[in-house]
């Protein structure tokens, strides 16, 4: 074991998920050291411990992983469980983290953001339950990259990722195994499959966009393999260091290729993607995209007809940001519903007290109590579930949906790479004017009530603060402002529209021009054209 001299390296600050910067930062000498160390010292040690370690193939993923291996075996680690060729889904590493009992799990991924030597890397801890670190954690890790002073490694040859079996690295156990079968043995738990192979020998047709990214094997394994799907309904499939040159993020602006084709005559029925690390998920029907916000609500409300929900759901989570349809589902089936910040650590605590049994994110991310992570596959196979239960085409699903529950109009808008002293200025303006907002008129819309968000945990009582600014409008619309935390260069500003259209209204207009009027008293709102000279957003999804 060699204990090498460092220092502390300036903002190496975890994020929502993880820390996320350029690859070649991360390649720098001691950069990724520095912060595995952290890690290690901020849970009390790797002595005697087991971890989960596994990421989505980006550039840069498998030399991670060695020095990890390095790193664990000179910190006094039990084991590692690793999948194969270093690949885990996101979800998949929650659930052999939960599996195996382990004691947390390092996954590295940059999620839906592109990979490559000149773009994205990222590394996480999630902790025991499955689900990334919560605040407490994220912070002490922070703390230890901002003290340490030496990091711990062995030095050792490179160990083999293609092979399942066991190695030795010193006192150090490593397995290796099939990143896909024990995920594939979870959702049999959770899905009719006998049902989803009658529904693709029927004639079913769909298409999966893997988007070059770490669910391709997976989505292959189970759509085509187990259930019977047509080969070549998974496209773009196998998993690729730069994800192919596209950016993995399951949106009708990243996945084009298929909303071009669900919008044609040649639609098959059912369209899907998944982002980088198998998190995310878009769900398309033939000629309608369904928004995650609604795509939660539909689950919520159907959920039931898949054998792993008949029990019926304790509750349903969602984040702040994401529209209200979920909270009209829970409340018809007299069941729970919260409201969390952006960050799926948020809804850990409600999981694990049975709180909740469904969560999700208007960022596409949704997921269950059947590991502690979004989930982009699980979501699809339920969609599918539900689609071979009610024999009724996506369209139909959503219009009976909005014809009981009422249509949330939702748009998310982002303005990409805007300097951060301007997204800075942009939420500084917005929280110095909070109080004065109400009763003010901007066009068609009038200011009911304005604030920041602030998060009461009703299990451990922490409570997270600066979590985006709200402005509800007396017509029901509503608009919420957010920095994110996912990129790497300068900052996204992020605006969220939605309006409610209840059931007996017009649920068929074209969403941007059911937002316009919101939309453009958000601007004025935020000022966002003077901070930025933006007058359009960069991403409309």
């Amino acid at each position: 074991m060699d204990t090498i001299a460092t220092a502390p390296i300036e903002g190496q600050v975890p994020g929502t998920s993880g820390l996320r910067k350029k690859t070649r930062i991360f390649t720098q000498t001691g950069y990724l050291e520095n912060f595995v160390q952290s890690i290690f010292n901020a849970i009390g040690g790797a002595d005697d411990k087991t971890f989960v370690v596994g990421g989505d193939g980006r550039f840069f993923n498998d030399t991670a992983i060695q020095t990890i291996v390095k790193m664990a075996a000179a910190n006094g680690a039990r084991k590692l469980i690793i999948g194969r060729n270093g690949l885990l889904s996101t979800p998949a590493a929650s659930h052999l983290i939960r599996l195996n009992k382990t004691d947390g799990g390092i996954i590295l991924s940059a999620s839906h953001n592109p990979g490559g030597i000149d773009e994205d890397f990222g590394i996480k801890f999630n902790v025991p339950n499955g689900g990334p670190a919560p605040e407490g954690i994220t912070g002490a890790i922070y703390h230890q990259t901002t003290v340490l002073q030496e990091y711990r490694i062995a030095d050792v040859a490179d160990i083999g990722l293609s092979r399942d079996g066991i190695q030795a690295v010193g006192a150090m156990q490593v397995e290796i195994v099939d990143p896909v079968a024990r995920y594939h043995d979870l959702m049999e738990t959770l899905f009719d499959f006998d049902k989803l192979r009658a529904l693709f020998a029927s004639g079913f047709r769909m298409k999966f966009d893997a988007m070059h990214a770490v669910t391709g094997p997976y989505a292959t394994a189970i759509l085509e393999k187990a259930l019977g799907a047509p080969e070549g309904t998974v496209i773009n499939g196998v998993p690729l260091p730069d994800f192919g040159r596209g950016h993995p993020d399951p949106n009708p602006v990243w996945a084009k290729p298929l909303m071009v084709l669900m919008m044609s005559p040649q639609a098959p029925d059912f369209g899907a993607a998944s982002d980088g690390d198998g998190d995310r998920n878009m769900v398309v029907g033939r000629s309608i995209y369904v928004t995650p916000s609604d795509s939660l609500a539909v689950l919520a409300a159907n959920a039931h007809l898949a054998p792993g929900y008949q029990a019926g759901l304790a509750g349903v989570a969602r984040s702040m940001p994401t529209s209200a349809a979920s909270d009209r589902v829970a409340e018809r089936l007299g069941i729970n519903s919260f409201e969390t910040p952006t960050g799926w650590k948020f809804f850990g605590n409600l999981l694990d007290e049975g709180l909740v049994t469904l969560c999700g994110e208007e960022s596409a991310g949704t997921g269950s109590n059947h590991v502690r992570e979004k989930d982009g596959l699980w979501a699809v196979l339920l969609w599918l579930n539900i689609l071979a239960e009610r024999r009724l085409s996506v369209l139909e699903i959503l219009n009976d949906h909005w014809n009981t529950y009422g249509r949330d109009y939702y748009s998310r808008h982002d303005y990409e790479a805007i300097p951060i002293e301007a997204g800075n200025e942009i939420m500084d303006h917005l929280r110095n004017r909070l109080a004065e907002l109400p009763g003010q008129v901007h066009g068609d819309e009038t200011v009911a009530s304005a604030d920041e968000f602030s998060y009461l945990d009703p299990v451990d009582g922490s409570v997270s603060e600066n979590q985006g600014m709200r402005i509800q409008f007396e017509s029901g619309s509503r608009a919420v402002f957010r920095l994110s935390g996912t990129g790497t260069e300068g900052a996204t500003l992020r605006i969220y529209l939605s309006r409610f259209a209840p059931p007996g209204d017009d649920h068929g207009l074209e969403t941007q021009q059911a937002l316009r009027q919101v939309q453009q008293a958000a601007m004025a709102i935020a000022a966002v054209q003077a901070h930025t000279g933006r007058t359009d957003p960069d991403v409309c999804t």
